[in-house]
């Protein structure tokens, strides 16, 4: 067996020259003697494979059992402890081991110095364990037996857990970090005076805004507060006291209705005194009111009290009075009736008396005037009347021309008659009628002014279109004595007319009936090709006579003489038994049913139409194709064809007799 030992080196020195390696032999092994008391193994540095001869590189081979390590040493080898290391022998061969704190670097543990070049190197733990909420606040390295102090942030504080950590010999801190949670300083700092106008949390760093309550006021103190690293609010709550407004102002000649309250609320009134009422504005009344308001400031009435003022005394007709010019509350007015009246009723000597309101009293006293009745006036009436003065007004169907309508009892009791003169109203409008059909005349009336304005309103509606409605009103000036208007009638519609003299409001109507004319044509476009049947295209816009018009389409042979005429109301279908030589209907086509502005119709399709066959054309066969448009309302009736007339020769036919 092949046994070997370290030398203890110190430094990075190889194995001293003095000290020598003794081994022994136990029952035919060789056993390295332990090592000296003074040099255990944990402080001995590691074993290290230091430059070796090629020629002894590898584990010695069996045949060298019992020799010694100073022999292998001197076969050229250098051996040398692992540094950081410790080294146990092994039956035949060693090996190394890294210290506590230390793991293998480039090799694996244990280490084999004959084989590798492995070393051992220091553990290193890594960052501390620190997380968002928590800082390090010391450490002396990260290598094994390294210890960190650590701390909870600025807005954090601890909870639980462990304020330091050491690095141990696994490459793991000891223990984690801390637990460290946000501060929360809980509610603001608001007491009862107080209120909370804004705030972005309760957290560190959270800023809450206060203010006063209502009805108090700001004293002292500030109005904000941060929530600090510590929990606590940073400031107290601003100190609030309540509003008072003390003692109200008063106003001349007015007394304070009130309950002694100065608080935010309060309400006072003010009153005039006897004697005195409010001042009148109209256009910004005053009021007798007053509030203490938050800001610790009574609400300015805008009150002014003056002396009552009833003004000028009562006017009486037919009386005369005695006054002493005073219009205060109080004072008094004596009446009597003149000398042109006599007292009818009341008292003589009648007073009338200025109350607290402003007003006079009524007075006791009716004097009549000794002129009689009220005169009377031609073609008038009395409008009002009090024994003294008339007021006279035209009667209905006459106007005033010219004079005074007021008659006036005078001092010797004869009435001083109004100068009114009543003249009879005539129609402003006469002999109304209608010529050309939508034209109007009619004779003028107008009353003394040199021109009159006129306004005509028609209305018309239609028996065969429920929904339809014509509507419309223009003015005219005229200076003449027969009045001539066109009107932009539309036909075949039932007109209520209505003509306005605006100067008298007088109005006229009269009603009439528009004919039926003769139909829009549309455009027409004929399209033939080699083998089909003869093909229309239509092209129309809407018009209001659609609701009674319908487009008929006529065939009409060419054999001879071809007569045709298009208000003809005879005109067969093609399945009536029509003579193979005379013209027939073969499509027709209410226009009150087409959506479309554009209408494709095909001739001698073979199918039905408005009740009408459209039969298959003769082949050899020319034809006319005429497209006619027929309007009837009541008994009257208008029917159009087109120059758009078609000639062709059916060739071939998609749609053939045989």
């Amino acid at each position: 067996m092949y046994a070997s030992a370290c030398t203890a080196s110190s430094g990075t020195g190889g194995p001293s020259a003095k000290t020598k390696t003794n081994v022994r032999s136990e029952r035919g092994r060789s056993v390295a003697p332990a090592p000296p008391a003074t040099t255990p193994w944990a402080a001995m540095p590691a074993p290290v494979w230091g430059a070796s001869d090629p020629r002894t590189t590898g584990p010695p081979s069996p045949r060298t059992t019992g020799r010694t390590a100073r022999t292998l040493m001197s076969a050229g080898g250098t051996l040398r402890c692992v540094e950081r290391g410790r080294c146990v022998n092994l039956e035949g061969d060693f090996e190394c081991r890294c210290l506590l704190g230390y793991r293998a670097h480039n090799a694996s543990d244990p280490l084999q110095p004959l084989r590798d070049k492995g070393s051992c190197k220091v553990v290193d733990c890594g960052p501390p364990p620190a997380g968002e909420a928590v800082r390090v606040l010391s450490t002396n390295g990260t290598a094994y037996g390294s210890v960190v102090l650590m701390g909870c942030k600025d807005g954090f504080q601890w909870r639980r857990g462990d304020n330091s950590s050491t690095c141990g010999p696994d490459g793991t801190w000891s223990r984690p970090a801390p637990l460290c949670q946000v501060v929360d300083c809980g509610p603001p700092p608001a007491g009862e005076a107080v209120q909370v106008l804004s705030t972005n949390g309760t957290a560190y760093g959270s800023v809450v805004l206060m203010g006063c309550k209502d009805g108090l006021q700001w004293r002292r103190g500030d109005n904000s507060s941060t929530c600090g690293p510590d929990g606590t609010w940073s400031r107290p709550a601003p100190l609030c006291q309540e509003i008072q407004c003390g003692e109200p102002l008063s106003k001349p000649h007015a007394r304070m209705l009130w309950d002694n309250g100065t608080r935010v609320g309060s309400v006072l009134h003010y009153q005039c005194e006897e004697g005195y009422r409010p001042s009148t504005n109209r256009h910004s009344p005053s009021t007798n009111r007053s509030v203490c308001g938050e800001d610790g400031q009574w609400e300015e009435s805008d009150l002014r009290c003056e002396e009552v003022s009833c003004g000028i005394p009562l006017i009486v007709p037919g009386t005369n009075w005695m006054w002493d010019s005073r219009s205060s509350a109080g004072s008094k007015v004596l009446y009597m009736c003149s000398a042109s009246y006599y007292l009818e009723s009341g008292q003589v000597g009648a007073v009338s008396t200025c109350s607290e309101t402003g007003e006079w009293g009524q007075v006791p006293l009716n004097c009549r005037a000794r002129c009689g009745p009220a005169p009377s006036l031609a073609h008038a009436e009395v409008a009002w009347y009090n024994s003294s003065v008339t007021v006279h007004r035209c009667l209905d169907g006459y106007r005033s021309s010219r004079g005074s309508s007021v008659s006036v009892c005078g001092k010797a009791g004869q009435w001083q008659k109004a100068t009114l003169k009543c003249t009879e109203v005539k129609p402003a409008v006469n002999d109304l009628r209608v010529f050309n059909e939508k034209c109007l005349q009619w004779r003028a009336e107008k009353n003394d002014v040199d021109k009159e304005i006129y306004k005509v309103v028609f209305r018309g509606t239609r028996d065969y279109q429920g929904a339809f409605r014509h509507e419309k009103r223009q003015l005219l000036h005229s200076w003449d004595k027969w009045v001539e208007v066109c009107l932009s009638l539309l036909p075949a519609t039932n007109y209520t007319i209505s003509v306005i003299a605006l100067s008298t409001r007088f109005t006229a109507n009269i009603t009439t009936n528009t004919s039926l004319q003769v139909p829009q044509a549309p455009l027409v476009l004929y399209r033939e090709l080699d083998a089909p049947p003869a093909t229309l295209r239509l092209r129309r816009s809407a018009h209001t006579l659609d609701a009674i018009s319908v487009y008929q389409v006529v065939v009409v042979p060419l054999d001879g003489t071809v007569v045709f005429d298009c208000r003809s109301r005879g005109i067969p279908g093609s399945s009536q038994g029509v003579p193979p030589s005379s013209q027939y209907i073969t499509g027709q086509f209410p226009l009150g049913h087409m959506n479309d502005t554009e209408m494709i119709f095909t001739v001698g399709d073979g199918r039905f139409h408005g009740g009408f066959l459209n039969a298959p054309l003769k082949r050899g066969t020319s034809y006319y194709v005429i497209l006619r448009v027929v309007s009837q309302w009541k008994e009257a009736g208008h029917s159009m064809g087109f120059k758009s007339t078609l000639e062709f020769t059916s060739k071939y036919p998609s749609h053939l007799e045989s």
